[in-house]
């Protein structure tokens, strides 16, 4: 299991929107609006890196509203 931090920004006004619509999607486990340099951060899992690339290529970055996203894998050291 792969998961992840995926920082999100929107346009003006739209990230508790972006917020709802990206909670619905598999893989999320909390999608939030939050305050700071990024206006939403979500947290996924996925069984792969691969997976968890695709999910975020083909379903997180299609949310409209989304300007830029930053995807952190968690690692165990």
């Amino acid at each position: 299991m792969v998961q992840a931090y995926i920082l999100i920004q929107t346009e003006v006004g739209k990230a508790s929107t972006v917020a709802e619509v990206i909670g619905q999607i598999p893989g999320v486990v909390q999608a939030e609006d939050v305050t700071g340099p990024y206006d939403v951060i979500v947290r996924a899992q996925a069984d792969t890196v691969d997976e968890l690339g695709r999910m975020v290529v083909a379903r997180v970055q299609q949310v409209e509203g989304i300007t830029r996203t930053l995807t952190c894998p968690v690692v165990h050291l």
